[in-house]
């Protein structure tokens, strides 16, 4: 079953090569989907649709796990595609020895960008 962590975390969209990128549009819809949004240009969505097998590593406060799934486009706008991964098994790396305190903090520069990051985050919730 999946953890929850905070909208806006960071994580490790690992795809087929390997090829690893930040994403931060992972939202968790169920205890074993996340949805995500990947701009059409992303080499990870391209190598998603030809081979879905896929993990998600997320970094968050009192959370270290890696999904290991199945991605599908699940819809698509002018700007971004809208992934669903189906969860298979999840990969708990918390440990008695440390504690994740803080992920990667980050923050849009551009109010335009954080306008529509705002869109994208509504329309995955309403996938979940």
């Amino acid at each position: 079953m999946l953890p929850d962590w905070p909208e806006g975390t960071v994580a490790v969209l690992s795809t087929a090569g390997p090829h690893a990128i930040p994403v931060s549009t992972a939202t968790r819809s169920g205890d074993t989907t996340v949805h995500l949004a990947l701009a059409h240009r992303r080499d990870s969505l391209a190598r998603l649709r030809e081979q879905p097998r896929c993990c998600l590593t997320l970094h968050a406060p009192g959370v270290t796990c890696t999904a290991h799934g199945t991605a599908s486009v699940v819809g698509e706008d002018d700007r971004v595609a809208f992934v669903r991964l189906d969860v298979e098994a999840v990969q708990d790396h918390n440990r008695p020895a440390f504690e994740i305190e803080d992920g990667v903090r980050w923050r849009w520069t551009d109010p335009e960008a954080e306008r529509a990051d705002a869109g994208v985050r509504a329309a995955l919730r309403r996938l979940g």
